[in-house]
């Protein structure tokens, strides 16, 4: 069972994804990045990637799509807020990006 990051947890964790672009939700415990990419087979492309790691892990995002833009919002429903799970899709989401 996935549990809510502790406040410690949020202090290691979190720091390098806001530091690497990634936000708070206001009024959410959820986490947000906007990626651009240079046209929509890109944006596509990483999408695709991430539907599938985001499949594998059983852990899926909010996205909106726009062109060459993808944004993304992660927080786990199940225990109403930010988890391990999120820390991990946002890393790999960013990693994913800079293949693109």
């Amino acid at each position: 069972m996935t549990e809510k990051l502790s406040e410690t947890a949020r202090k290691t964790t979190l720091a390098p994804l806001l530091e690497n672009g990634w936000a708070m939700v206001e009024d959410r415990d959820a986490i947000h990045k906007t990626f651009k990419f240079t046209d929509f087979t890109e944006a596509m492309g990483f999408m695709t990637r991430a539907a599938l790691w985001s499949e594998k892990w059983n852990h899926h995002p909010e996205w909106f799509n726009v062109y060459n833009r993808v944004e993304v919002t992660l927080t786990t429903h199940d225990v109403k807020g930010l988890s391990s799970l999120d820390v991990k899709l946002a890393r790999k989401f960013d990693g994913l990006a800079a293949q693109s």
